[in-house]
């Protein structure tokens, strides 16, 4: 287990070496969760995420010229590579062949040697501990070392100076070093402080592949049995939303992974009125997989609406139905137009509407607005 002087030890390593990432307090997020809310951004940390604390303080730990090696699709690769790199040493990362261009480009443009295996990170993690072995490296672990878990946990001390007003954290949990670190650090300067862990209900499936873990290691549940107060899920539809509440009401582009504290928080599951601290745990999210988080986001929040029409195949029906569709102030985003292969009647035809509206309850506005104009919706 380790202890607040190993984690003010690590904090004063990544002196000048992290960024001190902000606190925000936005009004528009406190007023949906209906409480005071603190996002920690450690999105906008070097790297994009949180993982270059912990790798910096366990690399800045080995002698001089030890090269080292790791295992991970993202974020930690990323981490050990920037850490490797500003201490002297060389870094190797397995990544899995299916990564992200943007994530491996990225680990490459800190100076680590890149390469890319068949199968996921448990794969990546086998090749790495054999390389390990055979070439006397390092292997940096993602979580799994009391060192990583110290690093992480200079967030907690960060958190604590920065929010002294907050009455509970939420953190995310994939392979527990983030809250482990943060648990440990509140646990050994304010004890009144409650800390909630967060995980996605679908461990192995979820599309917050930064904690897409099947559990935390024996050393990380430790640490949370001790320090945690509680550990709730969130499912695919909160995370998503929340994804989208933070881009849309905040402006902060985070992952998946990084929305699960606030999802946990917006979807009722922290207990309490009072200040809650959110750890934004990251933003490295592939733009491919942002348009479509965003618009399964939007669409969970009502605000697609897409519509099966059956009008009359006549000269001007679409033109009615896209003038009643107007006069209600409706953005089009797109309009299909079905003939061929319609199963409707000869005399009639498909359209199919996809209109921007404000949340489910305007969804059923403009159904009934529109059969009130005569079409079959």
């Amino acid at each position: 287990m380790i202890t607040r002087a190993d984690i003010e030890a690590a904090q004063g390593r990544l002196t000048g070496v992290i960024r001190p990432t902000p606190v925000e307090r936005p009004r528009g997020l406190s007023a949906l969760a209906g409480r005071p809310v603190v996002l920690k951004c450690e999105h906008l940390q070097r790297t994009g995420s949180f993982k270059i604390r912990g790798a910096y303080n366990l690399i800045s730990q080995l002698d001089d010229g030890v090269d080292v090696v790791a295992a991970s699709a993202g974020n930690h690769a990323q981490g050990v590579a920037l850490a490797a790199s500003l201490l002297g040493h060389h870094a190797t990362i397995y990544m899995p062949a299916a990564a992200p261009l943007p994530k491996v480009e990225a680990t490459r443009a800190y100076g680590a040697s890149v390469v890319l295996v068949p199968g996921g990170v448990d794969e990546c993690l086998a090749v790495a501990k054999s390389w390990a072995t055979e070439t006397n490296t390092v292997l940096v672990p993602p979580f799994d070392d009391e060192r990583i878990i110290a690093g992480q946990g200079s967030l907690g001390l960060e958190l604590n100076a920065q929010a002294p007003e907050i009455e509970s954290v939420v953190v995310p949990i994939g392979g527990g070093g983030l809250i482990s670190g943060v648990a440990t650090a509140f646990a050994h300067s304010r004890r009144d402080v409650r800390v909630i862990g967060v995980e996605a209900a679908d461990r192995l499936n979820t599309m917050a592949d930064g904690i897409r873990l099947k559990a935390p290691s024996a050393l990380t549940q430790s640490h949370i049995d001790a320090y945690v107060d509680e550990v709730v899920t969130v499912d695919e539809e909160a995370i998503s939303q929340a994804l989208v509440v933070l881009l849309e009401r905040s402006k902060q582009v985070v992952e998946p992974a990084g929305a699960v504290a606030f999802a946990a928080v917006l979807s009722g599951l922290v207990r309490g009125d009072g200040p809650v601290g959110v750890v934004i745990s990251g933003g490295n999210i592939d733009p491919l997989l942002l348009v479509r988080v965003v618009d399964h986001g939007l669409s969970a929040a009502g605000r697609y609406l897409v519509l099966r029409v059956i009008v009359r195949d006549t000269p001007g029906e679409l033109a009615r139905l896209l003038s009643v569709v107007a006069a209600e102030g409706l953005n089009v985003l797109s309009v299909d137009h079905h003939r061929a292969g319609s199963r409707v009647g000869i005399n009639k035809t498909e359209v199919r509407l996809t209109l921007e509206t404000r949340d489910p309850s305007h969804r059923g506005e403009v159904v009934e607005i529109i059969k009130a104009a005569g079409f079959d919706a």
